[in-house]
């Protein structure tokens, strides 16, 4: 009887390594024909192209897709992703189901949450088939299958990790604001040192975002679908906070800066104190560039910051979509996602595990300097929950009205 149950059991587990090869073997022959059928294809990746860094990092990953796959990576350089999902529903509303102009779309989960709903993504999940998913771990880090709380559903494949962290230059500022009351107070005694990127740029809103979970004490109402019913009491401490802070803003309010290089800019330039950046090791790699002086430094608020995944994601209406899966899997390889953690490159955290890596890979991610200015993983390991995606077009919309004509 127990030589039988052994048999069954030795069966069983036979059956699974069976099936798990087939899929695992499925699964490489279809990427060996996407392969093929990538050849000579062109990709044109609509990427945010305000960072000189970035974009470097991108025509060096495009270099590598021609020489070993023949496939062409075109930059398209944006300043909104937005507009090129306003371009994608363009082409749908006109009925362009084949031939569209974007083949690969670098974006967050306001965006992400607005094509799923329109239907502006790739039919049938295609992320988890890539070969180089394996060396991610959705249990270690849930926020690959989650965008802003919206399910991805294995229609975007993620590509780095991001943290809102603040930069500060030592050498003039001692004690940094932790806080959002304590930075309403250090704005209010530092008149004109300290301003926030203009929304709807990335940065301006995460900021707005993050000041107002503070504020809110991590409000539930910011995790579900924003309702008008409640919407103006729940932000109300937001706009009170910024209507106090407005007139000792860096000039007075009346203008902000265009993004975070610009702001990064106006630190190294010693024009602000404090600056802001969705990447832990901007800084760093900011002072390795010579842009930000040796004494610049960061923090986070005690209380947390923001922090997400961003993703790349295929448009329903792709011309290339099977060169743009096989640049999202270049892109979630340990050596593109080694080289983007560099701060000599990028700096960008690995949304990769690092057990499921060689010993090899590890090491050549543990090789990596962490840069001067970078807080460990300890010191980051206090974050905070983006809200749900529906919030940023009405917190954008209640802001330029109350603020970005500058009264």
């Amino acid at each position: 009887m127990q030589k039988k149950r052994f048999y069954h059991a030795a069966r069983r587990i036979f059956s699974v390594l069976c099936l798990a090869f087939a899929v695992t073997s499925a699964n490489a022959d279809d990427f060996t024909d996407l392969q093929k059928a990538a050849k000579g294809q062109t990709v044109y990746f609509n990427a945010w192209g305000g960072d000189a860094k970035i974009n470097s990092y991108i025509s060096w990953a495009g270099q590598i897709l021609a020489d070993r796959n023949d496939t062409t990576l075109v930059h398209v350089k944006l300043t909104d992703t937005a507009s090129a999902v306003s371009r994608i529903l363009a082409e749908k509303a006109a009925g362009r189901k084949n031939g569209g102009s974007i083949d690969l779309l670098w974006v967050n989960g306001e965006n992400f949450a607005a094509m799923k709903r329109a239907g502006l993504l790739q039919d049938r999940p295609w992320v988890t088939s890539l070969p180089n998913w394996r060396y991610t771990d959705s249990k270690a880090l849930p926020a690959i299958l989650s965008d802003f709380a919206e399910p991805t559903n294995g229609k975007e494949s993620p590509w780095g990790r991001a943290q809102l962290v603040f930069s500060y230059d030592s050498a003039r500022l001692q004690t940094p604001p932790k806080s959002a009351a304590a930075l309403a107070d250090y704005i209010a005694a530092n008149p004109g040192r300290f301003t926030f990127p203009q929304p709807p740029d990335f940065i301006g809103m995460s900021f707005l975002k993050q000041i107002l979970i503070e504020l809110s004490k991590a409000d539930p109402a910011l995790y579900q679908p924003v309702d008008e019913a409640n919407f103006d009491a729940v932000t109300a401490p937001l706009w009170h906070w910024l209507d106090k802070a407005k007139p000792n803003l860096w000039r007075a309010g009346n203008a902000y800066p265009a993004n975070y290089p610009v702001l990064r800019q106006l630190l190294g330039d010693g024009e602000i104190d404090i600056a802001i950046a969705f990447n832990p090791a901007d800084a760093s790699a900011a002072i390795a560039r010579g842009e930000l002086p040796n004494s610049v430094r960061t923090y986070i608020h005690d209380g947390g910051t923001l922090a997400n995944v961003h993703f790349l994601a295929i448009p329903f209406n792709a011309s290339a979509p099977e060169a743009a899966k096989l640049v999202a899997n270049f892109m979630l390889s340990p050596e593109a996602q080694v080289k983007k953690a560099d701060t000599a490159n990028w700096g960008d955290p690995t949304v990769l595990s690092m057990p499921k890596l060689s010993d090899a890979q590890r090491m050549a991610f543990t090789k990596l300097p962490r840069g001067i200015a970078t807080l460990s993983d300890a010191d980051l390991g206090r974050t905070l929950a983006e809200p749900h995606p529906s919030w940023v077009p009405r917190l954008e919309a209640a802001w330029i009205k109350r603020y970005a004509s500058g009264q």
